[in-house]
């Protein structure tokens, strides 16, 4: 099992252009690292669309790799999600499922099988080619950089310590810059990022 820092950091450190799409209790975790335009918080609605988010971004932009670190609940709200990912071959989509075994920012109430899922043969299932389970920080930094480069879809599923995270605002008080403004207004200075094409 890995620490979220353990998760993160290395994941900061080799992250070039790739857009990367947060939600739910790694939104401001990521945020405390990250602090790059391609960076976008989907924590404004209802649970379990940030995939579907970034999947269409990887859509629409295949000429960018594109990550979504989703949480493990979120994930079972839109399974389907695997099957639409497989079926499109988005080739630059890599969905990081963050297992922590719980609804963290609204109190750590524990997911349906928590500890038993395995979102990476859920995955295969579904026709990803490529999927991934890390519980050893070490055998995950490793992958890394193949997981980013080799084309996909690709899951990586991961398991990490349960946090502290609360509930997730978005004022100035938030350490994290794209959420210390408006849904609207860092919407649109992630689409002009996006827009400007890879740096």
């Amino acid at each position: 099992m890995l620490t979220r820092a353990q998760l993160l950091e290395p994941l900061a450190r080799h992250r070039s252009n790739e857009v990367v799409v947060t939600t739910m209790s790694v939104t401001r975790a990521w945020g405390r690292l990250s602090d790059h335009d391609l960076d976008f918080a989907s924590t404004d609605s209802a649970m379990g669309h940030a995939a579907d988010l970034a999947l269409g971004i990887a859509l629409a932009r295949p000429d960018r790799t594109v990550v979504c670190l989703n949480g493990d609940g979120s994930m079972l709200m839109t399974l389907g999600t695997l099957a639409t990912a497989a079926g499109t071959a988005a080739t630059n989509f890599v969905l990081i499922v963050v297992d922590n075994g719980g609804y963290e920012i609204t109190g750590n109430q524990p997911v349906a099988a928590a500890g038993s899922l395995d979102f990476a043969a859920m995955a295969h299932a579904a026709g990803f080619p490529r999927a991934f389970s890390f519980e050893d920080p070490r055998d995950y930094v490793e992958a890394i950089p193949d997981l980013l480069t080799t084309p996909g879809p690709t899951l990586v599923h991961v398991a990490v310590e349960p946090g502290t995270e609360g509930p997730i605002s978005r004022t100035e008080s938030e350490p994290a810059r794209y959420l210390r403004v408006s849904l609207a207004e860092w919407s649109r200075s992630f689409r002009d990022a996006l827009a400007a094409g890879p740096r």
